[in-house]
């Protein structure tokens, strides 16, 4: 799953819809940005984000 998390954005774990706050874990390389977000519930979710392209 990949998804853009900059708005208002949900757990998709079966069963599950409580929000995602501040990510765990965010580290960046040349590659993009990488964020981990862990719900109440336990699911996990990793978002990857390229930078923008300057072109």
């Amino acid at each position: 799953m990949i998804q853009d998390l900059r708005g208002e954005n949900t757990c998709d774990a079966d069963g599950c819809d409580r929000a995602l706050t501040e990510p765990q874990l965010a580290f960046e390389t040349a590659a993009g940005r990488r964020e981990a977000y862990e719900c109440v519930c336990g699911a996990v979710t990793v978002t990857v984000a390229r930078p923008e392209s300057t072109d």
